[in-house]
């Protein structure tokens, strides 16, 4: 079985060039594009790995732009691998340029560089590794590629079960090791309110607006106060700052103060992680005491029962089990106007508690408020028993491969295993590396982007062997 770690070795250069073409292709989800339905650029990132997957031999299909696979092998079942091409917004910060996928320190930096264009071109790699040692196996073998991940929708994985049996096992690269056994329940939805009334004072806020994403903290964020006494506005500001220890900092432009927000990008999974530039914002802006007004109610109700929280107590939403911990509670955008305000909210609760109890009390939370729920997104929590043949297949290959215990772990992430059925999530993260999906700087190292593709080389292999 050495021979398969050496057929990766002999991989290695190709498999780097292919990450870093595949990362130079900015491939955020967007609007349906003609025959595109997540934008032109995610179609190029599949076009451009099923291109990649040709040449390596084999057979590609391209399922109408919703998702493409590789395949190889015989049989009436098959064993998946199921990545994806999409990413999120870079954002700012970075030290290198977020789709150049430079080479520094023995690190590919980029956007999607981690999560999840190098994992799951390993994968890729990982399978041609198999075909070059002469190993023959027993089921057909998919490295599945999605390009609608971040969104959450599902969108691409349900076109691809209208046209394909699922798999009887697989894994997706999207996580960390050694095994994601069970994943949160996740809801995505927006919190609004209609403004009936206004604010007729001297000093009035024009607009709030922060955050791209629902599972990113929001790491900036800025409002527009129209006001008379700008100076003092300035001078509240800096005192709030040196108070609370926030990057906060105001500004004349034109007829209005600007206050910017900064903050700390994280995943939506581990809010804990980061600091939220809108929540930040709120707090100055609550404390200026404005009046009243649906728009003022509206800012003082989320400082009140948001704040700088992310396991939603304070919202009467606070959840927790042995098995997966807290639930987590992040506040990804946010946009008011004179007319309206709108927050997105991604809410991740617990494995073994229910979305129907998560919301009878997030709804007794804003009954009475005029603040209503829409655009609701909801994946069921999952969890696959310690037993179950795939965890143990994969607690194999891990030891072997590593030699490090096969423990298994809960997540807040929400990947691929929810949308696919017979799908765990297994790595790319190894023990005591940092998080850095979703950030600036995101990297994969080399000797890394290696050893994945050794050890899914040998999973693809026992899971169809």
């Amino acid at each position: 079985m050495d021979e398969i770690n050496n057929k990766v070795d002999l991989l290695k250069d190709d498999m780097v060039a292919c990450v870093q073409n595949s990362v130079k292709i900015k491939s955020i989800s967007s609007a349906a594009d003609g025959n595109a339905p997540f934008g032109k650029d995610t179609a190029a990132a599949l076009d451009h790995v099923l291109k990649v997957a040709k040449k390596l031999g084999f057979k590609t299909v391209n399922l109408d732009n919703y998702v493409g696979y590789a395949e190889y092998g015989d049989g009436e079942d098959y064993v998946a691998v199921l990545g994806h091409l999409d990413v999120v917004p870079e954002g700012d910060g970075w030290k290198y340029p977020p789709y150049g996928a430079e080479i520094h320190d023995g690190k590919i930096y980029g956007r999607g560089s981690m999560d999840d264009k190098g994992p799951t071109i390993s994968c890729l790699y990982a399978l041609k590794a198999i075909v070059d040692a002469g190993l023959s196996m027993s089921k057909r073998v998919r490295i599945i590629f999605g390009l609608d991940e971040e969104n959450g929708t599902g969108k691409d994985t349900d076109y691809y079960l209208e046209h394909e049996k699922p798999p009887v096992l697989g894994f997706t690269p999207d996580a960390e090791y050694p095994i994601i056994n069970g994943e949160k329940g996740i809801t995505i939805f927006n919190l609004v309110k209609d403004f009936k009334t206004q604010y007729e004072g001297d000093t009035k806020i024009a607009y709030v607006k922060g955050g791209e994403r629902s599972n990113v903290v929001p790491p900036y964020a800025e409002a527009g106060i129209k006001a008379d006494l700008k100076g003092e506005i300035i001078d509240k500001c800096e005192s709030f700052a040196e108070r609370t220890g926030y990057d906060i900092k105001a500004e004349e432009k034109d007829d209005m103060v600007i206050v910017k927000s900064k903050g700390l990008a994280a995943h939506g999974s581990t809010p804990e992680l980061g600091k939220n530039a809108v929540m930040q914002l709120l707090a100055f802006l609550d404390e200026l005491n404005l009046g009243k007004s649906d728009l003022t109610d509206f800012i003082s109700f989320l400082n009140k029962y948001v704040g700088m929280e992310t396991n939603g107590e304070s919202f009467g939403i606070g959840m927790e089990d042995k098995v997966s911990g807290k639930l987590s509670f992040n506040l990804g955008v946010i946009d008011i106007n004179k007319n309206s305000g709108s927050v997105t909210l991604n809410v991740r609760y617990p494995v073994t508690c229910t979305y129907e109890d998560m919301m009878e009390k997030l709804n007794a939370r804003i009954a009475h408020t005029g603040i209503r729920v829409e655009n609701m997104l909801h994946q069921k929590s999952l969890y696959f028993p310690e037993d179950h043949k795939l965890i143990k297949i994969l607690q194999k290959v891990y030891k072997e491969q590593t030699g490090d215990e096969p423990n298994l772990l809960s997540i807040g992430g929400g990947t691929y295993a929810k949308d696919m059925p017979n799908i765990v999530a297994f790595g790319p993260i190894f023990k005591g590396e940092p998080d850095i999906d979703h950030q600036a700087n995101e990297y994969i190292k080399v000797e890394h982007l290696v050893l994945n593709a050794k050890i899914y080389a040998h999973a693809i292999y026992e899971l169809a062997k």
